[in-house]
């Protein structure tokens, strides 16, 4: 007799909720939890004892990273603060007046609530950290307001949309990643098998994170314009959660080719040794259509690596012309076929191949120029995303920090 495996079956109810288009679930979803998840005092409480830092912990994705960052900048200025992982809901014994600061989007914000001990929110001031990547919000965004005190945001473009959702009273603050300074390991280019000659191009990217707007492709057709299959030039692709989207990855494979100097990079790096891989970089190149923030340039950045980037969206905080060598586009609508960024009426970048492959070409024939960009690229950075930004917002909210 044949060995078979067999498949779940789905329930009829579950196999409808499947066939309506991901918005529709994302907003029904966000919908239903809201009408149970619990709710943060009508008034908004003082802030006496420090700050519990809610997130995706342990999880390595953006928020994750901003929550990480976040509990580290709280530390370097002296500020008590505690860490509620959304994966694991294990949460410490605050003490009263603790201020919650929730790096949870707005659709899926209600169920993170409704995860965590209900008395939770009692008598303390919630803060949502939110990140987008598009100039316009979703529909699902708009039961954000009810469950917090406030917004922080973190860039000036994320935080354009959010002001279009937020009732007038409401304090919306621009608060960057409190980057600190990347500690790379001891691991050279030997180590992670790139040619010791070479001029190595680092594009660094998950595919969680929305394959079309991070957009490889852009990536790779600029680095193929300017260098052709010349052994001496070498693209790198960092590839995170490959095996989650096999068709993304074929898509890239197919637009390598059979081309010798390109090569991929899918494993799971510690964090050190993937900032010592950026330090292996001559350049970082990135050709998103839309950034919240730009963490990858911005490491790379506070690294001394030079940057070739789109010059629009969240990466804009901290770049220039001076300090990043930037690439013009032209708005298009946005178009995501997972359908994770999209809203009615939003646009996002297309960026200037040729002009990408220019500036490529420039930087790799100048070593000089290169140094000096990413000295350059060093000292904005430093400036724009250092302590200054979370210390004023906790002093906004009355909590006293050392200067």
């Amino acid at each position: 007799m044949k060995a078979y495996t067999a498949r779940p079956t789905l329930s009829p109810l579950h196999r409808l909720w499947r066939l309506l288009p991901a918005e529709h679930r994302r907003r029904l979803f966000a919908c239903a939890t809201s009408l149970v998840a619990p709710r943060p005092d009508r008034s908004v409480p003082p802030v006496r004892a420090g700050v519990a830092v809610v997130g995706e912990l342990s999880r390595p994705s953006g928020l994750g990273e901003a929550a990480r960052q976040m509990r580290g900048a709280f530390d370097a200025l002296g500020v008590p603060n505690w860490g509620i992982d959304t994966e694991t809901r294990v949460v410490p014994e605050l003490p009263p007046g603790a201020a919650l600061l929730v790096h949870v989007n707005p659709p899926v914000l209600p169920y993170a609530l409704l995860r965590l001990p209900r008395g939770l929110l009692r008598g303390r001031r919630v803060i949502g950290y939110w990140a987008w990547e598009l100039p316009r919000l979703p529909p699902a965004w708009r039961i954000g307001p009810d469950f917090v005190h406030e917004v922080w945001a973190l860039s000036r473009f994320t935080a354009e949309a959010i002001a279009t959702i937020l009732p007038p009273a409401m304090t919306l603050r621009i608060v960057p990643i409190p980057l600190a300074p990347p500690r790379p390991s001891a691991l050279g280019r030997a180590d992670f098998g790139l040619p010791a000659e070479a001029l190595v191009v680092l594009t660094s990217f998950s595919l969680a994170s929305s394959f079309v707007r991070k957009n490889p492709l852009g990536a790779i057709a600029a680095f193929r314009a300017a260098f052709g299959t010349r052994p001496d030039r070498l693209l790198l692709l960092k590839v995170g959660n490959p095996g989650h989207f096999p068709e993304d990855l074929a898509a890239i494979q197919a637009a390598i080719g059979d081309a010798p100097n390109i090569r991929l990079e899918t494993r799971m790096l510690p964090a050190a040794d993937s900032h010592a891989l950026t330090a292996c970089a001559d350049i970082v190149l990135s050709l998103h259509r839309s950034e919240g923030f730009g963490l990858v340039p911005a490491e790379a950045m506070l690294l001394g690596v030079p940057v070739v980037a789109t010059g629009w969206s969240g990466n804009m905080d901290f770049m220039d012309a001076d300090s990043a060598a930037l690439v013009p586009f032209t708005l298009v609508p946005a178009r995501d076929p997972r359908g994770v960024f999209e809203a009615e009426g939003a646009d996002w970048a297309e960026p200037d191949i040729g002009a990408a492959a220019a500036q490529l070409e420039r930087l790799a024939a100048d070593p000089g120029a290169r140094r000096a960009l990413g000295a350059r690229g060093r000292a904005m950075a430093a400036a724009r995303l250092g302590l200054g930004p979370v210390r004023e917002a906790l002093g906004a909210i009355g909590l006293t920090v050392a200067a």
